[in-house]
């Protein structure tokens, strides 16, 4: 069963990561105006399951009303101080030329470019909410989230081959993924190689577990890396001796937790110290996390979810999660094309482009041309000198942010149509909503540093520079005290603790079940995994010369 899914770009990626952009708590009701399915439960895993609170004792930034949900969406407007102010007049150039093109949208030198989409990838594996009004309160325990709060890719394999059938191919003698092929792809592409996409319907809906996963054309292909690398995986177990006769269900699963094991080790081993620190990972794998309650007990110490997954804290689902939105570039090379000068750069969006259009020159996800796929090489390093960086973690925003195509009224797929188009706005607008804490008064009960109102100055017209909506704090400490590099002392321990939280808690992860294990696969680094060597196995990297 499926439904219409809304979701834009993220961070995600940072879903984008970090992204993810318009989802997760904060989604808008998905089950109308998309042309992007997603995989929907007829209900939770658990009735309970939805989002929480990680300092429920803490009051919202400011009231819960019309007034402070205005205030909060004028902090957010395009041409306010959140928007770079990039000159959108040339995707080459806004690349090349930064200097001039986007003055204030500095490049993050310790992320690539690719680095946001995995962010909005993981996103994506961890919540779906349905329904979560932006112009109302809202009430987290009353939001149902319907991804297992777990990173067990449930947002790749749906629920299983028995009863997600549409998502695998059982034609031969394993259990594999649906994957199609690009036709006309030989002709974009370096040295005539042939390009694949997600399976598709006649009306190019994605024939996937979450089609959120493709909002965007990086997200897509990212998703369907992951579709071939299980393929891969499956076809390195079946040539093991040990499983040369075993049924195709033993074979799946095997492949599964080997996926789902390397997955989790590039999570906690690569994309988690870049993003918080290494010495804040190593402190949360001795010690587990110190304010993420993963039983979700209440200030009385009454279990609220024993025996039931762990649930999703909106300081993290709506605040902490969105950072990856300050790190989405105005524009990417998607691929190289088929010879040196062809290549293929574009807008995140592009909000003049015709959303009908086969092929537009954006990067919007729900087509199938050519040229629509991803050349992985300038979005993560794989000492070809041809990787891109990300942007840094600050309160600036790329400007194709701040304008998302679509208008009230007007169905456009994966935007609002609302006549809120600007993503900073929503992201505001939803603390209000959910009664987020302020990021000063989370400083303080953690204490750890916390950001003054001389540094917060320029929200003292908006009365928020003393009491800050936790996703601009974060942001902000990232800018002051990390240098735009890494998440600060907040976002970093909220989205750390999330993390390292959810997969002890998980007795299937690898940190559960055998903390001690190291990846099995092929990688550059003996004992090591990392994205590149997934991005390999999975045969998704072909040459470039």
């Amino acid at each position: 069963m499926r439904v219409r899914a809304i979701y834009f770009v993220a961070l995600g990626l940072i879903g984008l990561l970090s992204s993810s952009v318009e989802q997760a708590a904060a989604a808008d009701d998905i089950s109308r105006r998309n042309n992007l399915h997603v995989q929907r439960p007829n209900a939770p895993r658990h009735p309970d399951d939805s989002f929480s609170r990680m300092f429920p004792g803490l009051p919202s930034y400011a009231p819960q009303n019309d007034e402070a949900r205005e205030q909060a969406k004028k902090l957010g407007v395009k041409e306010g101080i959140l928007d770079a102010k990039d000159v959108l007049t040339d995707p080459v150039q806004s690349i090349t030329n930064p200097n001039v093109f986007s003055p204030n949208n500095a490049d993050n030198p310790n992320m690539t470019a690719g680095v946001t989409f995995f962010g909005q990838f993981l996103d994506h594996d961890l919540t779906l909410a349905l329904k979560a009004p932006i112009l109302e309160q809202t009430d987290p325990r009353r939001t149902t989230n319907f991804r297992t709060a777990e990173f067990d890719l449930d947002s790749v394999y749906g629920n299983g081959p028995d009863r997600s059938p549409e998502l695998y191919d059982t034609s031969n003698r394993d259990i594999k993924f649906k994957v199609e092929k690009i036709p006309g792809s030989e002709g974009a592409s370096r040295k005539g190689v042939e390009r694949y996409d997600l399976p598709r319907d006649p009306n190019n809906n994605a024939i996937i577990g979450d089609g959120r996963n493709d909002e965007n054309v990086v997200i897509s292909q990212f998703h369907l890396a992951m579709l071939k690398f299980h393929n891969a995986v499956t076809d390195r177990v079946r040539k093991d001796p040990a499983f040369a006769n075993r049924s195709a269900r033993e074979v799946f699963n095997e492949a599964q937790r080997q996926v789902r094991w390397h997955y989790q080790w590039i999570i906690v081993n690569e994309f988690l110290p870049m993003t918080i620190g290494q010495g804040l990972v190593n402190d949360l794998l001795r010690n587990g996390p110190r304010f993420y309650d993963v039983a979700d007990r209440s200030q009385d110490g009454v279990f609220r979810n024993a025996i039931r997954e762990p649930l999703m804290p909106v300081e993290f689902a709506v605040a902490a999660y969105r950072f990856g939105h300050s790190q989405v570039r105005p524009s990417y090379r998607v691929n190289f094309g088929p010879a040196a000068g062809s290549e293929f750069f574009a807008f995140v969006f592009d909000s003049s482009a015709d959303p009908n259009a086969p092929d537009p020159n954006d990067m919007r996800g729900g087509k199938r041309a050519a040229r629509r796929f991803v050349d992985w090489q300038t979005f993560f390093d794989f000492k070809d000198g041809n990787v891109r960086s990300n942007k840094e973690i600050d309160t600036k925003l790329s400007t194709p942010l701040m304008l998302l195509p679509g208008a009230p009224g007007i169905s456009i797929p994966g935007m609002p149509n609302d006549g809120i188009q600007s993503l900073a706005s929503r992201n505001l607008m939803r603390h209000v909503n959910f009664g987020i804490p302020s990021g000063q008064a989370i400083a303080r009960v953690m204490n750890v540093r916390v950001l003054t109102a001389a540094q917060l100055a320029e929200l003292a017209p908006f009365g928020m520079e003393k009491s800050t909506p936790l996703w601009y704090y974060i942001l902000k400490e990232a800018e002051v005290f990390e240098s735009g590099r890494r998440l600060g002392p907040v976002g970093g321990r909220i989205v750390g603790e999330v993390f390292i939280g959810l997969l002890q808690a998980d007795k299937d992860s690898y940190l559960s079940a055998n903390r001690n294990w190291k990846p099995t696969l092929p990688s550059a680094k003996r004992g090591d995994f990392e994205i590149t060597d997934l991005l390999k196995f999975a045969g998704v990297v072909p040459p470039l010369n």
